[in-house]
């Protein structure tokens, strides 16, 4: 294998490492929102894990996290806007990935 190959695969391995700490960061953003908007919405803890649940897994059935926004901001109603939910998520996101990449 010459050094460009050598190279080259390791530019490869590093691209699916990250794409696969990012995916791991913005499920643990997704759980950590849903965590949030439950205690808003006076969930119980059980409650609370099951909305996690539901949340990660509509994040899982379309791209982007639209669907989530959406979904967080129509659940809250008059307890947030979007742009609270939009900055809480970044907030998250920000928080998991330091978790991740430790």
């Amino acid at each position: 294998m010459t050094t460009f190959d050598e190279r080259e695969h390791a530019f490869e391995n590093k691209f699916a490492r990250d794409a696969e700490l990012e995916f791991v960061a913005e499920a643990a953003r997704n759980k950590l929102i849903a965590y949030w908007a439950a205690e808003l919405l006076g969930k119980s803890a059980a409650d609370a894990a099951q909305y996690a649940k539901e949340i990660i897994h509509l994040d899982f059935m379309t791209a982007g996290h639209e669907d989530v926004v959406n979904k967080l901001v129509a659940d809250l109603g008059a307890l947030s806007d979007e742009a609270t939910v939009r900055a809480k998520m970044s907030e998250f996101l920000l928080d998991a990935r330091k978790k991740v990449k430790g």
